[in-house]
């Protein structure tokens, strides 16, 4: 059972890190904003806010989980001995 949860998380990580790397930034829009982002004319428009990670993050993630995963196959020769 615990193996199965580590090799769960450390893909789960290891994934999010390729996504970080394909994806370069992401712009989160405003609760204010979605009524009005449909119609074609929109006065006041706040602006969105833009989330652009450092380029070390998605390494970082890629890293963890890859040792997460390793981790999980080792599990159970420590449960046995």
């Amino acid at each position: 059972m615990w193996r199965a949860f580590f090799l769960a998380i450390g893909i789960s990580i290891a994934i999010l890190g390729v996504e970080c790397l394909i994806i370069d930034q992401a712009q989160l829009m405003p609760e204010s904003n979605r009524e009005s982002a449909t119609s074609l004319y929109t006065p006041d428009l706040t602006p969105a806010r833009v989330i652009r990670p450092p380029e070390w993050v998605p390494w970082t993630f890629m890293s963890a989980g890859t040792v997460i995963i390793l981790y999980s196959f080792t599990i159970p020769k420590r449960v046995a001995g």
